[in-house]
């Protein structure tokens, strides 16, 4: 992970010297509220027993490029060698002009590898899920009916199944999905399932639990069947984003833009509902991690202090088109107390239909507009960190989508695009004239609810320090709109560094922290370094496991 520098812990490592080794805070004891700075700004504290020291790289010639002559074992040792003398030599020649051209790089090692992966873990596994060249009915298999009847053209023969013995052995002997909802969707193929076969092939039901647990929502902000077909054949009522684009386009000549803002409601959707405010200040904002910040880790955070939580970055234009993986990303959990949804795009009758359906069909708390995504794909469309140099687009949007929602919009920005170039206090200069002219210049009632500043560029991406400096500058220009920081924030040292310590960010995002120890939360709220036990870590990731079974994943179906 990049945000763990061991070089730099080495000569700094976090040790109690009294207690052996041991980081220097047992659970339940709270250190002074001012301790002693045990670690590097941005930095990961790690004890120095776990530093891996003089590591060598080695490379599986199974994955290496057909160019490279694998038949002598020796290879992949011989390659790694060959990259640590570059890396070295690299460091020793800073007089050539251009020592790019001295980097060795071996392209293509894995090229391939992920089906590779896949092609070779399939012919190892054990796992059938076909009978005379048919697959199992997934349907007659979890519930023992399926709606098709004979006219169904998958196989309903599970105790033929059985009687050949094709169902693998299981793994364990409780099944976590059945021993909480009292009914395993996965039935005949659980590989957990000795607990909930009947006659070993027959799924069984605890129809107590199950009448109940169906009746609470685990899981809210579903896609159903009936919205998604209305969105892919483009039969949803999209009448009051489409009167705000024709506000929007006979605006648009207009070169002072003022007459458009000056028409902006100061309450919520257009249907005249006062739109809802949040007190954003000194809470504790998990940060919207694209691919891991899901909802088992989420609930995981929230377990440990998360004060506010928001999903994973979803493109506007894939969720008005109804897509089952994209509307994944929005699914909150009854524990969220504080939830948004973050979405990305460019277009202002996009985003503002997209809003449109989060409003009408889901249950969220604010809607965060991504303007940070470094992604070239994402960038060159306009949308992510390139919405930071369209500022008329980018008040077409946040026009368009108060328009038709009642939830607060936030905004997520980066410093700018290029690291010496900072344009992000331009962007606030922007969005706090538009809640003036709104007339929300208390921020009561003020469409941008808050911003959040990670303190680098695009160019930079995850790499150098964040500049918390800029920061609160830009904080001290956006009052009253709150701003928050992110970067860097590790531990509970450096989140009272820059929090509160007269500066003027109302708060910090958490984003690799919380992937480092999700129990960061708990530390900053209670002012100490918790050093967890292995069982406690253990435990972590029992639950994030069993959390991600509930809903299950199927990879071989």
């Amino acid at each position: 992970m990049n945000a763990v520098k061991s070089e730099s812990l080495a000569a700094d490592p976090v040790v109690d010297t009294n207690s052996g080794g041991d980081v220097s805070a047992p659970m339940n004891t709270t250190i002074d509220n001012k301790p002693e700075n045990h670690s590097t700004s941005g930095f990961a504290a790690i004890k120095p027993e776990f530093l891996a020291k003089d590591t060598i790289r080695h490379f599986d010639t199974k994955y290496l490029s057909k160019r490279v002559d694998t038949s002598d074992e020796t290879v992949g040792d011989q390659l790694a060698a060959e990259v640590a003398d570059n890396r070295d030599d690299k460091k020793d020649e800073s007089t050539d002009d251009n020592p790019k051209n001295n980097k060795k790089r071996f392209r293509g090692q894995n090229k391939g590898r992920r089906n590779r992966m896949r092609r070779e873990f399939n012919e190892k596994s054990s796992f059938n899920n076909q009978i005379d060249g048919k697959k199992l009915c997934l349907s007659y298999v979890c519930d023992n009916e399926c709606s098709y009847g004979q006219k169904c053209i998958h196989s309903h023969a599970l105790e033929e199944y059985h009687r050949k013995g094709l169902r693998v052995a299981d793994i364990g002997d409780e099944c976590y999905v059945f021993s909480r909802f009292g009914k395993c969707p996965f039935g005949l193929i659980c590989r957990f399932g000795g607990k909930h076969l009947t006659d070993g092939f027959r799924n069984a039901i605890d129809s107590d639990k199950w009448a109940q647990m169906s009746a609470q929502k685990t899981c809210r902000n579903v896609l159903t069947k009936e919205l998604q077909f209305s969105l892919r054949k483009r039969r949803y009522d999209f009448s009051k984003a489409e009167a705000v684009t024709d506000r929007l386009k006979a605006c648009a000549a207009d070169t002072s833009y003022e007459t458009l803002k000056s028409s902006s409601r100061t309450g919520g959707a257009s249907d005249g509902t006062a739109r809802k405010t949040i007190d954003f200040a000194g809470k504790l904002y998990l940060a919207p991690l694209t691919t891991v910040g899901n909802l088992p880790f989420r609930r995981i955070c929230k377990q440990f202090g998360a004060d506010i939580t928001c999903g994973e970055m979803a493109m506007a234009s894939n969720l008005l088109e109804g897509q089952q993986s994209e509307w994944a990303l929005l699914r909150r959990h009854p524990s969220e107390d504080i939830f948004g949804v973050q979405i990305c795009g460019a277009n202002p009758q996009v985003m503002s239909r997209c809003a449109q359906v989060l409003h009408e069909n889901c249950d969220i708390d604010f809607i965060d507009v991504n303007m940070g995504c470094p992604i070239d794909i994402v960038y060159q469309k306009g949308a992510g960190s390139g919405l930071m140099e369209r500022h008329k687009k980018l008040d077409e949007i946040i026009y368009g989508m108060s328009s038709v929602t009642d939830c607060p919009l936030t905004l997520k920005m980066r410093t700018g695009v290029y690291q010496h170039k900072h344009i992000a206090h331009k962007v606030v200069s922007a969005v706090k004239e538009w809640n003036v002219i709104a007339g929300c210049d208390t921020g009561a009632t003020a469409p941008v609810g808050l911003m959040t500043i990670h303190g680098r560029s695009r160019e930079q991406r995850y790499t150098k320090r964040a500049d918390w400096e800029y920061i609160n500058e830009c904080a001290l220009q956006a009052r009253p709109i709150p701003v928050f920081g992110s970067g860097d924030v590790l531990g509970h040292e450096e989140y009272y560094e820059r929090v509160g310590a007269g500066g003027c960010v109302a708060g910090a995002m958490i984003g690799r922290g919380a992937l480092i120890k999700p129990w960061i939360f708990t530390e900053i709220k209670e002012r100490r370094l918790w050093d967890i036990s292995a069982g406690e870590r253990l435990d972590i990731l029992r639950d994030f496991v069993n959390y991600g079974l509930e809903k299950g994943i199927q990879n071989q179906w």
